[in-house]
């Protein structure tokens, strides 16, 4: 039972990202899921405790699907920032645009009409900040020491989430790449003021 369980959760997981909670009805569920009604409805009183799980899921999935991934190519703290969005970047070719952030497509669409669903929401973009947050904690010593890495993740969520529905809009690349690109000057910036402050230190020092 708990691999039907799953199974469903997989299914509505995979079709809300694809066409979105609204236009996925509980049948075709049941029919791409190979379950009957009744096994949904054991689990699930309904579609909307369905969406319920759906997210509950995704933050299970945020570490070994979207961090873990990027981490594992490099040991850089900055550089894994930028693989976690260059996943986002591969995702949009592999999907030609048709589909961005899962996330930020249900913030958009139930975020203000399922308010447990808004809380899971939030809860899964707060679970990715604190990813960034890891990195930038990590990389400490080549940051500003006034920096507040809570606002500064938030930042960097904030371009990922703009810069993949600019790419949608436009089904071009180019406003993602633009915006990362700007994103890697501001962290450039940091390090070398981060640079330029230590050695006005050791200057003041001698």
């Amino acid at each position: 039972m708990p691999e039907t369980r799953e199974r469903i959760i997989e299914t509505a997981r995979r079709l809300f990202w694809e066409q979105g909670y609204t236009a996925t009805g509980v049948a075709q569920i049941l029919d791409e899921a190979g379950v009957r009604s009744g096994s949904l409805y054991y689990f699930f009183p309904g579609k909307d405790e369905l969406l319920v799980a759906v997210l509950e899921k995704y933050k299970d999935l945020l570490d070994p699907m979207v961090v873990r991934p990027a981490f594992e190519r490099t040991s850089d703290p900055i550089e894994r920032i930028f693989g976690i969005l260059a996943g986002y970047r591969q995702l949009l070719i592999q999907t030609k645009y048709q589909h961005g952030c899962p996330i930020g497509n249900l913030a958009l669409e139930v975020g203000h009409t399922h308010p447990k669903a808004r809380k899971l929401i939030a809860e899964n973009m707060t679970g990715w900040r604190k990813a960034i947050e890891q990195c930038l904690a990590d990389a400490a010593g080549r940051l500003p020491r006034n920096l507040t890495r809570e606002r500064l993740s938030l930042f960097v969520l904030t371009t990922m989430e703009g810069a993949v529905m600019l790419a949608r809009s436009y089904r071009s690349l180019e406003p993602y790449d633009a915006a990362v690109a700007q994103l890697r000057e501001y962290f450039d910036y940091l390090v070398r003021e981060c640079r330029a402050r230590k050695e006005r230190r050791n200057a003041r020092s001698t």
